[in-house]
């Protein structure tokens, strides 16, 4: 990766981190907290822990729409500021339904689409892979550190301090995003709201629905499991609340160790399948482990490892999938799209994961989860092989805004270019090509001598 690119998805995966880690650090800790609250019912803890992926499947699709046609970067702003609005209204409440309208509105600032379309133009294709692992990485690094960072911070002030925190995060990630990440300016394709047509087409693409399935199960398994395992450690393996990060903090770090061979095999499209179903399988028998042995702490911690594993590949690899097979003139709502398929699924796993846990206990939840996982392997196991255009890098020179804009146009004009990037400031273009109809010879006309 160049140095832009590295910069600008360090830069990026920092403002993902900040903001996933307003929203996983109750995790490990909420379950136990909510018993106080006005009101609480296991239902209604589980929607007040999924209630922010529902306002946020809900919204995605504007929010992804709105950064094709507006920009990214005031997108993710107005985002950053509605979350950080709900931290404080859920800091405030003493009742879960308060809790429940804090998390609506934390949900209600949907920037993920927003922020993974910036860094796909930000980033070459072939470097694509691993941009999007790296945001994959920082969530995951995220996960992480709020697992284990919940519980301590619990220790020291409270989930209504911790939801402060989250708001002050929110803010903080404003200030890296308009001080330091750069500025793309797209061609005229790049700023096209998807129509009612488009967004059909992207819904019924074979390949990016079964993307879109799995980021659904992926998801929708994490707050459901969360509303179980803090009771599962204190029970078995007689941890208290602040004490918990003993548990997650090895079962994460080995997950992140486990996922780093299977990405660097995941980035050749001949094994993307195979690994991807791999990462599934791993998922099924985590949970699988866990539905028959959550009695047993040796079961309990293996069960978890595996989970984080399988979660930690899948996280990584699915985002870069997602911007390389969506249209370039739409890549915004396809990731739009994909966000909403992603917190829907938190949604529905809070809600469904509170109400199988009061009717049918632990176990429950842990098959509610594997017959999910089960159905997405299934439908993995059918999948094309993969196609991806090829990217070329041009250094031209620093150049105006203007003079970029009108360099974007005429390049999106040339036969076999799918998509086309100017960074003025760094004088770089960045192409997205169908190497078998490019126009070679209106492709050199289009560009300046530089």
């Amino acid at each position: 990766m160049t140095p832009l690119e590295r910069r600008s998805v360090g830069l990026l995966a920092v403002i993902y981190a900040l903001r996933m880690a307003g929203l996983f650090l109750i995790f490990p800790v909420f379950a136990l907290y909510a018993q106080g609250l006005t009101g609480q019912t296991p239902l209604l803890i589980g929607l007040a822990l999924g209630a922010y992926g529902l306002t946020q499947a809900l919204l995605q699709i504007q929010f992804g729409t709105a950064s094709d046609r507006y920009g990214r970067k005031p997108v993710i702003v107005v985002g950053l500021i509605i979350f950080a609005v709900g931290s404080v209204v859920a800091a405030l409440s003493t009742s879960v339904w308060g809790v429940i309208l804090g998390r609506a509105l934390q949900g209600a600032g949907a920037i993920p689409a927003a922020v993974m379309a910036l860094a796909s133009d930000l980033t070459r294709e072939e470097q694509r892979t691993k941009a999007m692992a790296g945001i994959g990485i920082a969530i995951g690094s995220s996960m992480l550190f709020s697992i284990v960072l919940g519980p301590v911070l619990n220790g020291w002030i409270g989930v209504p301090g911790i939801f402060w925190l989250t708001g002050i995060l929110a803010l903080l990630a404003i200030a890296v995003l308009v001080l330091w990440v750069p500025n793309p300016t797209r061609g005229a394709r790049g700023h096209e709201s998807a129509t009612r047509a488009q967004y059909a087409t992207l819904l019924r693409d074979p390949q990016l629905a079964r993307l879109n399935i799995g980021i659904f199960c992926l998801h929708m398994a994490v707050p459901a499991m969360f509303l179980v395992i803090p009771h599962l450690v204190v029970e078995h393996l007689g941890l208290v609340a602040n004490e918990h990060w003993k548990v997650y903090l090895p079962v994460m770090i080995a997950g992140v160790v486990t996922m780093v061979p299977f990405l660097a095999m995941g980035n050749r499209p001949d094994r993307l399948r195979g690994v991807l179903a791999l990462g599934i399988a791993v998922l099924l028998i985590a949970e699988c482990m866990l539905a028959l042995g959550h009695g047993s702490s040796l079961w309990l911690i293996a069960g978890l490892w595996i989970f984080f594993s399988g979660f930690n590949i899948l996280e990584a690899m699915l985002p870069s999938l997602i911007s390389r097979l969506a249209p370039a003139r739409v890549k915004g709502a396809a990731m739009g799209i994909y966000s909403t398929a992603q917190f829907l699924g938190a949604g529905i796993g809070g809600v469904a994961g509170g109400f199988l846990y009061g009717h049918f206990g632990a176990t429950g939840v842990f098959v509610f989860a594997a017959i999910g996982f089960a159905l997405w392997l299934a439908a993995v196991a059918t999948m094309p092989p993969v196609k991806f255009l090829a990217t070329r890098t041009v250094r031209i020179g620093k150049c105006s805004a203007a003079e970029a804009k009108r360099l974007a146009h005429d390049l999106l004009a040339v036969v076999g270019v799918a998509e086309a990037v100017v960074l003025a400031d760094e004088g770089v273009v960045y192409l997205k090509v169908d190497g078998t109809v490019l126009d070679e010879s209106a492709l050199r006309r289009a560009l300046p001598a530089a």
